[in-house]
């Protein structure tokens, strides 16, 4: 294969991924042919990237005459023939296998024995793709994410035949795009869309069960968890014409998998045409692409203390975030060992609900509420309590008064397994060390496809490491015991590492 610096790049498929993958190319000195079986779709494209180009020159980022040479380096094709002499061919065609399928024969009859195939592909095995190929060492996965210039990163993905000439060659092209490259093994959702599902089907498991509605999820996760985006956000961003069918077909790709069960939720707004901000309505309501529906409220009382709190020890390290806090807040703590007959009960769970931690201690239900203590009580983060079905209503509201004093803000929510937050995290992690385990990447690969790909504040390994594999593995535990349910069920890479007080992204 010729230098990366040099190569000649075909790319088949004139619509967003496509023309995205051209601009990044001809702006990296290398010269592309485009192919659409539409002649005008690829020269709408070429329009749109020159038009992106003088933007680009507009606003520094290029000279007037390096947009220049990088257009007339983009040249358009009208048939397969016009891609013989390419050094590498990327199709990002329909997602549909026998299509492309056909197009990877038609294009073996042309290009040298030594070019590269790739796939822009994010949902199709690699490995089928190629399966009809004369040579499938050279066939791999190349997937982009959309919009490709501004999304550094793609996945190199290697099929069961892929060589390893083919793989390392194309992570040295990524480099030369000014791209991040990840590796991994052809597997559904490869790195990204695989790690991508907890965020949105616990978020929907949450409202499923009556826990909370959508914006306080999103407010939470962006506040509390440090989210650019909350999981109804993001569905909305992206269409749940593109969401709903991923998550379908990655859950029936592993085989029902319970981690990756999808909602009702959004197959029934996907039914009623509420795909999310492309439609006008989803989630959320939009008004020209502006969303207009109201932010979240919180709980804002101030000026008024309890007069006696109680926190449970159930947790030492738990409850001393809250002893901390409510130490700088000047609230005076009850010391005993049991609370006495007027205080409000304070738990921390970790997992469990604030009923289990009422009655697993004993302790007086009309009088308990719960704290996520998970990412602790810095002034700029929400933070989120819970009664169970029996508070009182005024211990409640001593509750939202006490941890609002200092002007967080503050969300109630219904009695949960693991608030929303730590059970949101605890997925993401979870997932993430699954992916590690069955060595589909590496956890380095993991962390950066996530972080850069998803827009997460922190790779899933790290997230886990910066709030504790120890406290990730008692959230799991907790939401097995309560609800039984497999999807919860904390893996052996998370669960060893954990044990051995091992960082998660050690590989072994």
């Amino acid at each position: 294969m010729k230098n990366v610096q040099h190569a000649k790049i075909g790319i088949v498929g004139a619509g967003a991924m496509g023309q995205g993958i051209a601009q990044i190319a001809v702006v990296a000195g290398l010269e592309v042919r485009l192919m659409d079986i539409d002649t005008a779709a690829a020269a709408r494209a070429i329009a749109a990237i020159g038009a992106m180009l003088d933007k680009l020159a507009a606003k520094g980022k290029l000279t007037s005459e390096q947009a220049q040479a990088a257009l007339r380096r983009l040249q358009p094709v009208d048939s397969v023939g016009g891609l013989a002499d390419c050094d590498l061919v990327v199709e990002a065609i329909v997602e549909k296998l026998e299509v492309k399928r056909s197009l990877f024969a038609q294009l073996e009859e042309v290009v040298r024995d030594d070019a590269a195939l790739a796939s822009n592909t994010s949902s199709l095995s690699i490995t089928a793709i190629a399966a009809g190929c004369r040579h499938p060492e050279r066939v791999a996965g190349y997937h982009f994410f959309n919009p490709v210039p501004l999304m550094k990163v793609v996945e190199v993905v290697r099929g069961l035949r892929s060589g390893d000439a083919t793989i390392d060659w194309l992570a040295s092209l990524a480099q030369q795009l000014g791209h991040t490259a990840v590796r991994c093994r052809d597997m559904p959702g490869f790195i990204v869309n695989h790690a991508g599902r907890a965020l949105n089907t616990e978020g929907l498991r949450i409202v499923q069960e009556g826990v909370t509605d959508e914006p306080t999820v999103d407010a939470i996760v962006r506040e509390q968890m440090g989210f650019r985006m909350g999981p109804f956000e993001l569905l909305d961003l992206t269409g749940l014409d593109v969401s709903h069918p991923v998550m379908e077909s990655i859950y029936r790709q592993f085989y029902d998998e319970p981690r990756f069960r999808p909602s009702p939720i959004t197959a029934i707004r996907l039914a009623g045409g509420m795909l999310g901000r492309k439609s006008g309505s989803g989630f959320y309501e939009y008004d020209g692409g502006t969303r207009v529906s109201e932010p979240v409220s919180a709980q804002e009382r101030t000026g008024w203390k309890p007069a006696a709190v109680w926190v449970s020890s159930r947790h030492p390290d738990e409850a001393q975030r809250v002893l901390d806090l409510l130490q700088t807040l000047d609230v005076e703590v009850e010391t005993g060992s049991a609370p006495s007959h007027d205080a409000l009960i304070v738990v921390t769970p970790l997992g469990h609900d604030a009923t289990t931690s009422a009655t697993s201690e004993a302790l007086d239900a009309t009088r308990v509420v719960a704290v996520d203590t998970l990412f602790g009580f810095d002034r700029d983060l929400r933070r989120v309590i819970m009664p169970t079905p029996a508070t009182r209503t005024d211990m409640l509201e001593h509750a939202q008064i006490l941890f609002a004093i200092d002007g967080a803000p503050v969300s109630t929510i219904r009695d949960s397994g693991g608030f929303v937050a730590q059970r949101i995290l605890a997925c993401i992690v979870n997932t993430a060390c699954e992916i590690a385990q069955q060595r589909i990447a590496s956890p380095d690969d993991i962390d950066a496809a996530v972080r850069l790909g998803l827009g997460y504040p922190l790779g899933p390994l790290a997230l886990g490491d910066r709030v504790g594999a120890i406290r990730i593995v008692a959230v799991l535990k907790g939401l097995v015991d309560l609800y039984g349910d497999p999807r919860y069920r904390p893996g052996v890479w998370l669960s060893r590492r954990a044990a051995l007080n091992l960082p998660l992204g050690l590989p072994d």
